[in-house]
């Protein structure tokens, strides 16, 4: 695989500085029972990197002491690690909202039989991957078969109340486009997605994300195998808006690495850069979330995919 760092290295970017934590992203594994081609983590059911339950205890010790609103696990497929069901009862059991990143095929999965129950009975927040209503398009970026698991996923979430209004269980839908393209405006997506769900499949869902797809890991590689590379870092730049900067999930968010490691966000993750200012690697045992504020954020050029056009976060458009 390619590496696209050098590259972005070299793309200066505006600097910004950290927020005050109200999520802490934690990235549990890299084995995934998918191998998607706008994957920027690279994940697939070939990783073997996964968080041990001595460090999701640390995790555990941090939210409560940094007082942390959201918990956001992630992967991989976050529900493959076998102490995922253990840090979702005791996280939750501290207060904390937490947020499943969920790619709707993994509820088939032989061994996780019960897991929308589970994930229902918890109050669970599940943003779910579906980066198309059209079975082509997803079969296209995701392979074949996803697409028909996916809506069993949606189907049996929609069951257990998922998606229904005052249930008090939120399912969100991410959308990433198909290539090196910005993703369309989120609010009129939405509609589409909801009419064409609903009409299809009769399924429902509360809100719809969009993300950039980011020029990191495997759609990275694959922008510079096919001489793509340059022409998207230059789309996102020359939609790159300044307001944009303060909303970005960094200024909030940090993110675990399955080895207990902070890092700015997932996608510095990928990337293995580390905290700013830290001078050495940061392990959630060790560090004092308040010292954290007010800190430089390290930003390369990759971070035009969270500033372009109407922005991207892990919470959808910014804008």
């Amino acid at each position: 695989m390619r590496a696209t760092f050098p590259r972005l290295s070299q793309i200066p970017f505006p600097a910004i500085r950290r927020g005050r934590l109200e999520t802490l992203q934690v990235n549990l594994g890299y084995r995934c029972n998918q191998q998607c081609l706008h994957c920027h983590v690279n994940a697939s059911p070939k990783r073997r990197e996964e968080m041990t339950w001595e460090t999701m205890e640390d995790v555990l010790a941090l939210v409560e002491r940094a007082s942390v609103k959201v918990l956001d696990l992630t992967g991989g497929a976050p529900e493959l690690n076998p102490h995922f069901s253990a840090l979702v009862e005791q996280a939750t059991a501290l207060g904390v909202q937490v947020l499943d990143r969920c790619n709707l095929t993994i509820l088939e999965e032989p061994g996780q039989e019960g897991l929308a129950q589970f994930l229902a009975g918890h109050k669970v927040k599940v943003v779910a991957s579906l980066p198309c209503y059209l079975e082509e398009n997803v079969e296209a970026q995701r392979g074949n078969g996803v697409f028909d698991a996916s809506i069993r996923g949606l189907q049996t979430l929609n069951s257990l109340g998922y998606g229904v209004p005052d249930s008090g269980l939120d399912l969100e839908l991410v959308y990433n486009p198909q290539g090196p393209a910005l993703p369309p405006p989120q609010g009129g997506l939405e509609a589409d997605y909801r009419r064409e769900l609903k009409a299809r499949y009769g399924v429902h869902f509360n809100r719809l994300l969009t993300l950039a797809n980011m020029p990191i890991q495997r759609f990275g590689s694959t922008l510079l195998s096919r001489g793509q590379f340059d022409d998207y870092m230059d789309t996102l730049r020359q939609a790159h808006r300044e307001e944009n900067l303060d909303q970005v999930m960094c200024r909030s968010l940090v993110s675990v690495d399955w080895r207990g490691y902070l890092f700015d966000c997932d996608f510095n993750q990928m990337l293995d850069l580390p905290l700013a200012e830290a001078g050495t690697r940061l392990h959630v045992r060790d560090v004092d979330i308040h010292e954290l504020v007010d800190r430089s954020i390290t930003v390369a050029g990759h971070c035009y995919g969270c500033t372009a056009g109407q922005g991207s976060s892990c919470g959808g458009a910014l804008v």
